[in-house]
């Protein structure tokens, strides 16, 4: 991060009162709709980063997220910690997400997310010269530990600044229960912007296009 600022991004502008919210992990058929409901009553758009094997699975979750409004980008095809796989392997999980993606959305995702937030100096250089802008975050809720609202909603509202990149999941494991997310949603939301924040897309926070 420090040595390429400009190509892993933690969050956006400091001096803008926009933050950003983003949901990992999508789409399944439990937790993503119950998202998309509370967006939609709060009129919000988000970004999601989607996994090629559950876009799969649930194609029909992601035309709702793009007919929404929301933002898709590439969080790899089946959660690998890119780390630990070979540069051509690590290759294999972002093409092949673009490609299932694309024939659903209709366009190219720009936006990249690795797994676990993690990607090596040799992948991360691969991504940003192929035309991806690799977006982390800066503020966590840790909601993927299955914490109830109370404590997602004091993580994300205790760290948040203009600017923040918010992280959170609306899709999990066997077995996992975003079940606190869904209900610490609409007090972050109100919250957020009872306190002046405009809730942004991560490529109008970041002044990026969505798609390649």
């Amino acid at each position: 991060m420090k040595k390429y600022p400009d190509r892993l991004r933690l969050k956006g502008p400091s001096r803008s009162n926009t933050v950003a919210l983003t949901f990992d992990d999508a789409p399944d058929n439990t937790f993503t709709p119950q998202v998309l409901d509370i967006l939609k009553k709060y009129n919000v758009r988000a970004t999601f980063f989607l996994l090629g094997v559950q876009a799969t699975k649930h194609p029909d979750v992601v035309k709702r997220i793009v007919s929404e409004g929301h933002v898709i980008g590439n969080h790899s095809y089946n959660h690998k910690l890119f780390t630990k796989l070979s540069d051509d392997v690590f290759r294999d999980q972002v093409l092949d997400t673009q490609k299932v993606l694309k024939n659903l959305i209709g366009y190219t995702p720009k936006l990249l997310r690795p797994p676990y937030g993690e990607i090596s100096e040799s992948q991360l250089l691969w991504a940003s010269d192929s035309g991806f802008t690799v977006v982390n975050w800066n503020v966590d809720s840790l909601d993927w530990k299955q914490l109830d609202a109370s404590r997602v909603t004091s993580n994300i509202l205790n760290h948040t600044r203009s600017g923040s990149i918010i992280l959170q999941h609306s899709g999990g494991g066997p077995g996992q229960n975003l079940g606190g997310t869904v209900s610490a949603l609409p007090t972050v939301i109100k919250t957020l912007k009872s306190r002046g924040y405009k809730l942004v897309t991560l490529p109008e926070l970041l002044q990026v296009s969505k798609q390649m």
